[in-house]
């Protein structure tokens, strides 16, 4: 299973990523924008996304993604962190990263690998 650490090591090339708290759980965010944030006992990672590709990502991924009501209506998949692969997570949180970023910041960063 992923844990934080593994987690803040998939991003740690992204540019102005905050490892901070949300809801009392640790949290990531780019310039005070929430964009995921460990959930329950850890074993859950909630990650932003484009609210029209929600329903598409939870269809593709039903072992690793999934949502509850609360989520419903807000850009947001929850990911199991036992299931998911580093590479998924990895994409996931790129896409969570650019969907918060500045548009600035993402064209100053340049290809995101």
């Amino acid at each position: 299973m992923l844990s934080w650490d593994d987690i803040l090591e998939l991003v740690q090339d992204l540019p102005e990523i905050e490892n901070g708290t949300s809801y009392g759980t640790p949290a990531l965010k780019v310039r005070g924008k929430f964009m995921g944030r460990l959930r329950d006992d850890g074993t859950v990672l909630v990650v932003r996304c484009d609210l029209d590709e929600k329903p598409f990502l939870l269809e593709a991924n039903p072992a690793t993604l999934f949502t509850t009501p609360h989520y419903d209506g807000y850009g947001a998949v929850l990911v199991r962190l036992d299931a998911v692969q580093r590479d998924e997570l990895r994409e996931l949180l790129i896409d969570a990263w650019l969907l918060v970023a500045p548009k600035k910041l993402v064209d100053g960063f340049g290809p995101i690998q």
